[in-house]
C-alpha cells in the first residue's frame, strides 16, 4: 500500500493505540526471584502442604521420625503464620502447632505448654516451615544457586557434593543444614558421640525452589541434606528431607491466641 497515514493532531492517540509496555521475561536467578516475591506478595496469605523426614542410620539400624503439616502465611510486613501438624516416630504420633508473629515464634508439642522465642533464634527457626522466606534464603545464596528450566517448570537450586564438611563449611546452604543439624548433634554429644566437627562430611545438601514460569508463583520448596558423622569405627549418617508445596490462597487472618502474644 502507497500513500501515507496521518495521525490527528487533536485527541491525540485513542486508547487502543496506547499499548502498556511489554515487561521483559526474567532470565537469571535474581530476575526468578524477584517475579517470585511479587508475585507471592500479591495475595494477602498462601496455604502449604509441608511433609518431612529425619533420621539417623547406625549399623544398619534405623531411627526416624517423619512430619506433615498445613501451613497457613500471610504476606505484607506484619506477616503472621499457622502451622498445624503431627510428627510420627517409633509409630507414636505427636501433635505440634506454631504461631509466628512479630518476629516471635511460639511452639507446643504434644500437651506440653507453649515455649516460645525470636524466630531467628536457631531452635525456633528449625522448626519453622516457610516457602516464602525461602525466596529471601536463595536471594543470599548468590552465586551458589543454578537456574534450570525443565519441563515447562523454573528450578533454583542450590547444593553442595559430598565430602569434608571443612571444605565446604562457608557455604550459605551447608550453613543452613548445619542448623537443621544441630539440634540431634547435640543429642548425639550427650549420649557420648565427641565426634569433632573437622572429622564429620558432608553426604549432600540441596535446596530446591521451584516457580512456576507463567505466574511467577512458587510451586514446591524442598531442603534435603545429609551428614556421616564417624563413631567407634563406623559412621553415623543423618538424614533430612523436607517438601513444601503451594496448595492456594489463604485469605484470612492469623491471630496468635490471647495470652500467648
Amino acid at each position: 500500500m502507497t500513500g501515507e497515514v496521518r495521525v490527528p493532531v487533536s485527541g491525540g492517540l485513542s486508547p487502543w493505540w496506547r499499548a502498556a509496555p511489554v515487561e521483559a521475561e526474567p532470565r537469571t536467578v535474581a530476575e526468578f526471584l524477584a517475579r517470585a516475591e511479587e508475585a507471592m506478595a500479591g495475595q494477602k496469605g498462601w496455604t502449604f502442604a509441608v511433609k518431612g523426614r529425619e533420621g539417623l542410620v547406625l549399623s544398619g539400624r534405623a531411627s526416624s521420625a517423619t512430619y506433615s503439616a498445613t501451613v497457613r502465611r500471610t504476606t505484607g510486613e506484619a506477616w503472621a503464620l499457622h502451622s498445624t501438624g503431627a510428627t510420627v516416630s517409633k509409630g507414636v504420633s505427636k501433635s505440634e502447632e506454631i504461631y509466628v508473629a512479630d518476629g516471635t515464634a511460639y511452639v507446643r508439642k504434644g500437651a506440653a505448654g507453649w515455649a516460645h522465642g525470636p524466630v531467628t533464634d536457631p531452635e525456633f527457626a528449625d522448626k519453622v516451615e516457610d516457602p516464602i522466606a525461602a525466596l529471601g534464603a536463595f536471594r543470599e545464596y548468590g552465586d551458589e544457586v543454578t537456574l534450570a528450566q525443565p519441563d515447562g517448570r523454573v528450578e533454583l537450586r542450590a547444593r553442595a557434593a559430598s565430602g569434608p564438611l571443612t571444605g565446604v563449611r562457608d557455604r550459605a546452604v551447608v550453613q543452613k543444614a548445619l542448623r537443621e543439624l544441630a539440634p540431634t548433634l547435640r543429642q548425639l554429644r550427650a549420649a557420648g558421640v565427641t565426634t569433632p566437627e573437622s572429622a564429620i562430611a558432608v553426604g549432600g545438601v540441596e535446596e530446591l525452589l521451584v516457580i512456576n514460569p507463567s505466574t511467577y508463583r512458587v510451586t514446591a520448596h524442598t531442603f534435603k541434606c545429609t551428614f556421616l558423622i564417624p563413631y567407634d569405627g563406623q559412621r553415623i549418617r543423618y538424614e533430612q528431607d523436607v517438601t513444601e508445596r503451594t496448595s492456594g490462597t489463604y485469605d484470612e487472618v492469623v491471630a496468635v491466641p490471647e495470652g500467648l502474644g
